[in-house]
């Protein structure tokens, strides 16, 4: 199978809110969050991605089948900074791969072709109560920089769980 990672582009918005929708659902089950009155989660951040330079939303396919999104942001969660030129790093702001997809090395191959596109300074978090998504990013981001990142427990203002923390170099 081939994983095609494209940038969203205006008109496929829409698809991309539909699967947010698919995403926030499984979320929901470590953030416990309801669905509003017209029955949606609706992710307040969406429409940004295409209003703000350091904000990249991508939807993954196999053989032209959507499989996931993914969404990349400049943003620190050791101090809460949004600028890269202070010290804001590369994150994955929200990664989702379709559950008939899974386990088949879609989301690592995603994920490091994410790493390679956005070349220094990253930083990947889960919430605490997420322990399948920390499994599945340690073990990502340990194969692609062999073994060499840090990872910081943060209980704080800005982020409550693991935040892996290493360098990319691109391609």
């Amino acid at each position: 199978m081939t994983l095609d990672l494209t940038p969203a582009s205006e008109l496929e918005r829409p698809v991309l809110r539909q699967l947010m929708e698919l995403y926030l659902y499984d979320f929901s089950e470590f953030d416990l969050a309801d669905v509003g009155p017209h029955g949606l989660y609706e992710y307040p951040y969406l429409d940004q991605y295409w209003t703000e330079p350091d904000r990249h939303s991508f939807l993954l396919r196999v053989e032209g089948q959507l499989t996931g999104f993914a969404l990349v942001m400049h943003y620190n969660y050791l101090t809460g900074e949004r600028d890269p030129a202070h010290g804001a790093a590369w994150v994955i702001a929200e990664f989702f791969i379709m559950r008939k997809y899974r386990r088949q090395g879609l989301g690592q191959a995603a994920a490091c072709q994410l790493f390679d596109r956005f070349s220094g300074a990253w930083q990947v978090a889960q919430l605490r109560e997420n322990t399948p998504a920390t499994t599945f990013w340690r073990k990502v981001i340990d194969r692609y920089t062999a073994g060499k990142y840090q990872e910081q427990e943060l209980d704080d203002e800005h982020w409550c769980g693991p935040v892996q923390v290493f360098q990319s170099h691109g391609v």
